[in-house]
C-alpha cells in the first residue's frame, strides 16, 4: 500500500488546476471517523492524501478532528454513535470521513448501526455513488465505458428498523415497517436531477470524443410499484412530480423507469445504458453494491453522504474483518471519497487532483 499510496500523493501535489485563491486564506475542519476494521487503515491513508495537496491546488488550511463511532466502541462503552462526535460534527467540523461499521448479522441488545445513525441526525437524506470505469466487465464478457452516479435515498424504507417479532399459531414471525415518505422522495429526486444537469455542464467543458456519455442527460427512477403499489407507487409518483413541476429538468433531462429486478439485470449487462440512477434506500444499496462489481471491487468505489448543509465522505466497502490490521486494505475508495468530500464542499479543483492522480 506504500508505494502506491507514495504515487498518490506525489501525483496529487503535481496535477493541478488553477485555484483563485491564495492558501490560508480559507480553513476546512474534517472530522475523521475510522470506525471499525479497516477503516482504521484506510482513513488515515486518505488523510495523508488530504495532506499532500499542494497549496495552489488547496486554497484552504486543512486540520482534521479524530472522533469515535463504531461497533467495537459499542462493545467497550454501550453507544454506538457517542453525543460527543455528533457535537463535534455540528459545532466544529465543515464535514467528515467516516470510515467502515462492523454491523452483526444477529440482534445485539441495545445496538444500531452509527452510520445508519449519522445519516439521520445530520440529515444526510441522498448517498451519492459515482460508478466509473473505461472497461468495466459486464456478464456478457464484454467491456463497456461506464459513468454512472447511484443516488441512493438514505434516511427512511426499511432503514428505519421498526421490526417486529411475534408468536403465531403456526409459529414465530417477523413484521418489518417500510416509510417511504413524500418528503424524502422529493429532496432525492431533486438530487437527481440537479446532478443530471451538472454532471452535463461538466461533461460540456471536455470534447466530445472524450466524454463516455455521449447523450443527453438521463435520470433512471428505480421502483417495484408493480408489486409495492403503495409505498413504490409514492415514491414514482413523487420523484416525476419533481421532474414534472420544472421546466429546466424537463428540458434538459430525459427520464425513464425501472423496475428494480430489471434494473439488476440491466446493469450488469449494458451498464452503459445508464447516467444517473435515482431509488429509495434499500433498492439503492444494493444496486450500488452490485455496481462496484462492474469496475473492480467494493474497495474501488467510494461514495458522499449529503445533506444540504453537511457531507460525510464514506468508501462504500465494510470493515473486512479478515483482513483488518495487514495492512494490506486498498484505500483507493476511501482517497476517492475524501476528493468527493471536497467537491462538495466548494473544492472542486483539489477533487479533480485527487481524482487524476487515482486515475494514474
Amino acid at each position: 500500500m506504500f508505494s502506491a499510496l507514495r504515487s498518490v500523493q506525489l501525483a496529487a501535489r503535481c496535477t493541478a488546476s488553477i485555484s483563485t485563491s491564495s492558501a490560508g486564506s480559507k480553513s476546512l475542519t474534517i472530522g475523521l471517523i475510522p470506525a471499525d476494521g479497516i477503516g482504521r487503515e484506510v482513513i488515515p491513508a486518505a488523510r495523508q492524501v488530504l495532506e499532500a495537496l499542494a497549496s495552489d491546488v488547496m486554497p484552504a488550511r486543512l486540520s482534521f478532528v479524530d472522533l469515535d463511532a463504531g461497533f467495537e466502541y459499542f462493545q467497550k462503552h454501550g453507544v454506538a454513535l457517542p453525543e460527543q462526535t455528533l457535537a463535534a460534527l455540528k459545532g466544529d467540523c465543515d464535514g467528515a470521513l467516516f470510515g467502515a461499521v462492523s454491523s452483526p448479522s444477529h440482534k445485539v441488545a441495545g445496538y444500531s448501526s452509527p452510520i445508519v445513525g449519522l445519516r439521520k441526525k445530520m440529515d444526510l437524506y441522498a448517498n451519492v455513488r459515482p460508478v466509473i470505469s473505461g472497461a468495466a466487465a459486464t456478464a456478457s464478457g464484454e467491456k463497456r465505458a461506464i459513468d454512472m452516479l447511484i443516488i441512493r435515498e438514505n434516511t427512511e424504507c426499511l432503514y428505519i428498523k421498526e421490526e417486529e417479532l411475534h408468536e403465531g399459531p403456526d409459529g414465530r414471525y417477523a413484521v418489518a415497517k417500510r416509510r417511504i415518505s413524500e418528503f424524502a422522495s422529493r429532496r432525492a429526486g431533486e438530487m437527481a436531477f440537479s446532478m443530471a444537469l451538472q454532471r452535463d455542464r461538466m461533461r460540456q467543458q471536455v470534447a466530445a470524443s472524450e466524454r463516455t456519455w455521449k447523450a443527453r442527460p438521463k435520470v433512471t427512477i428505480v421502483h417495484k410499484s408493480n408489486v409495492l403499489s403503495v409505498t413504490d407507487g409514492l415514491w414514482r409518483e413523487t420523484v416525476r412530480g419533481v421532474y414534472a413541476g420544472n421546466a429546466e429538468y424537463r428540458e434538459g433531462v430525459d427520464v425513464e423507469e425501472q423496475l428494480v429486478d430489471s434494473m439488476v439485470y440491466r446493469m450488469f449487462r449494458e451498464p452503459e445504458a445508464f447516467d444517473v440512477v435515482v431509488a429509495p434506500n434499500m433498492y439503492g444499496d444494493i444496486i450500488s453494491d452490485g455496481a462496484a462489481a462492474l469496475v473492480g471491487s467494493l474497495g474501488l468505489v467510494p461514495s458522499a453522504n449529503v445533506g444540504d448543509s453537511f457531507v460525510v465522505g464514506e468508501p462504500v466497502h465494510g470493515s473486512a474483518p479478515d483482513i483488518a490490521g495487514k495492512n494490506i486494505a486498498n484505500p483507493i475508495a476511501a482517497i476517492r471519497s475524501a476528493a468527493m468530500l471536497l467537491e462538495r464542499t466548494g473544492y472542486a479543483s483539489a477533487a479533480l487532483a485527487i481524482y487524476r492522480a487515482v486515475d494514474k
